[in-house]
Formats: C-alpha cells, sequence, structure tokens
C-alpha cells in the first residue's frame, strides 16, 4: 500500500486488542480503535447491540477519511453458561456470545467487503478466533468455541470468495493469552495443572499475538490469504 494503511481493530482496550494497536501504529497503520466507552482514538459501542456493527463501521470510516485498508476482529466474549441452567439463560448466554464474537464480526466483515469492492484495490481482514475453534472448550464453553468455530468458516469462505479482487481474510487462532480473563480463568481451572498442557510451559503475551495480528495485516504474502496462524504454545496442534 502507497498510503500508510488505515485500520479498524474491535475490541482494542485491552489485552489482544491493545497490543496489537500498538504493534499496528509502530508499522506505520493509522489505528481507530473500538470499545464499550469510547474516547481518544476508540470508538464506543457494545456489539451485543444488533446495530452496532454498522455504527462502529460508519464512525470509523468518517474517523479515517473515508478509507478503511484493513479490519481486524478482535472483539469477543468468554462467559460461561451451565448445562444445568434454565433454557432462559442458557439460550440467553449462546445468544450473546454468538452475537458479539460472530455476528458483529461477520456484519463488519460485510461491510469491509462491500468497502473494498466499492473503491477496488482490495484489503484485508484478521478475524481473532482462538484454538476451541478446533478442539473445542471446556463443558461450560460450548457457545464460546461454537462461535470461534464459526470465524474460521468465515474466514476461509471471504477468502475463497474474493481472492480474485484482491480481498485477502486470515484468521489466527491463540490459545491461552495473559490478559486480566486469562488470568482469572487459569486461577480458577487450577493454573499450574492447566499450564501442564502447554508444552511451551507459559501462555502466549498478547504482544505476541499483537505481533502475529501485525503481520498478517500488513505483510503476509497474498497468498496465503485463508490461512489461519496457530499461537497457542503447541497445546494443540493439527
Amino acid at each position: 500500500m502507497s498510503k500508510a494503511p488505515n485500520v479498524l481493530v474491535t475490541g482494542s482496550t485491552r489485552g489482544i486488542g491493545a497490543a496489537a494497536v500498538e504493534a499496528l501504529r509502530a508499522g506505520g497503520a493509522r489505528v481507530v480503535g473500538h470499545g464499550r466507552v469510547g474516547g481518544e482514538g476508540v470508538v464506543g459501542v457494545d456489539l451485543e447491540d444488533p446495530a452496532a456493527p454498522d455504527v462502529l463501521w460508519e464512525a470509523a470510516l468518517e474517523r479515517l477519511g473515508g478509507r478503511i485498508d484493513i479490519l481486524v476482529n478482535n472483539a469477543g466474549v468468554f462467559e460461561p453458561v451451565d448445562l444445568s441452567a434454565s433454557l432462559d439463560v442458557w439460550q440467553a448466554g449462546w445468544s450473546r456470545t454468538l452475537q458479539i464474537n460472530l455476528q458483529a464480526a461477520a456484519d463488519l466483515c460485510r461491510r469491509a467487503v462491500l468497502h473494498y469492492q466499492q473503491r477496488g484495490g482490495g484489503g484485508r481482514i484478521v478475524n481473532v478466533a482462538s484454538r476451541a475453534a478446533y478442539r473445542g472448550d471446556s463443558p461450560r464453553h460450548w457457545h464460546y468455541a461454537a462461535s470461534k468455530a464459526g470465524m474460521i468458516g468465515m474466514t476461509k469462505s471471504i477468502a475463497r470468495g474474493y481472492a480474485g479482487e484482491g480481498i485477502l481474510c486470515f484468521g489466527v487462532c491463540p490459545g491461552f493469552v495473559m490478559t486480566g480473563m486469562a488470568e482469572d480463568y487459569l486461577e480458577s481451572r487450577g493454573g499450574e495443572k492447566l499450564l501442564a498442557d502447554i508444552p511451551l510451559g507459559r501462555v502466549a503475551s498478547a504482544e505476541e499475538i499483537g505481533a502475529v495480528i501485525r503481520w498478517l495485516s500488513l505483510d503476509a504474502p497474498a497468498s496465503m490469504t485463508g490461512a489461519v496462524i496457530d499461537a497457542n504454545g503447541a497445546s494443540f496442534v493439527r
């Protein structure tokens, strides 16, 4: 890209998203972030609202002068729901997780593809999924694994459908990442016992995943479109 690339990153206020923003800016990109609360360089919308992805896209487009070159779908929730919960609670957990993790990402991918087609010249999408897309997750997180598997299916469909137009799509599948959310989960699941399942002996840092996102966004060769990068310390290999 001859101009500094313009990037929209969802879920950018902490963890992987914040690390990705820092890495992208260090790579010369102009970045607009997203969080539930807005601020400098951050558009505030709640992706649980079905109208929010379109609001977010339009606001980011305005802030970036009418051009977005790269979309990074990183926002997500990891919330348990028990098999024994009431049907209403069970379905509400599924609906919220699928809306935020998958439907909102799909809506933003749709806007990105349409934008890239309209302006010509292609563009990139990076979808942050999880190793759970392939190996599943705990009995309290069926919905999380399903949402991330959906992201991978969507990523590959976009890559296959639009590569001829220069529209590239990549996936990232972290395992555990040392964010506040991961720290709480590790503690709740026994910590050391869970780490024993990771041959590397530690969880990934947010900066490591941010570096993968930066590379896919700015440098990965076009022939890699449709690829999914695993970053889980060899806790799941395929």
